[in-house]
């Protein structure tokens, strides 16, 4: 499964996002937990999903596990260090089509902010 997070795709394992796993392992956690958790990552890292990606793979693992419908999450922090409640937070679902576009254009090193602006978050249209 693929995640777009913020601008990057990242590649989910599909043995961590089977069912039973998922259930016994994050059974008890709200999804509003995981936001938070998301939010306590980029605050302290807010180019975690470049510059580590194992530990942006979890997250997006974790998203999937709460809210199976969503396959994209952006996290926007205004500077390193700042509060969790500071880091904004939006989540999609991208269609197939879309992340295939996405997919194409990170493997050809064309995804870029602006690029997946344009196609997802739309949050610099005018």
């Amino acid at each position: 499964m693929f995640f777009l997070l913020n601008d990057s795709v990242l590649r989910l394992d599909g043995e961590e996002l089977a069912p039973h796993v998922i259930g016994r392992r994050f059974a008890s956690v709200a999804f509003e937990y995981v936001q938070l958790l998301g939010q306590e990552v980029f605050a302290m890292a807010p180019l975690v999903q470049r510059t580590n990606p194992e530990q942006a793979i979890k997250l997006c693992s974790l998203i999937v596990a709460k809210a199976p419908e969503i396959n994209a999450a952006l996290f926007v922090s205004p500077g390193i260090g700042c509060k969790p409640e500071q880091v904004s937070v939006r989540f999609a679902t991208v269609d197939v089509a879309v992340m295939a576009t996405l997919c194409t254009a990170q493997a050809q090193g064309n995804l870029d902010p602006l690029s997946a602006d344009r196609e997802v978050w739309r949050r610099l249209a005018a």
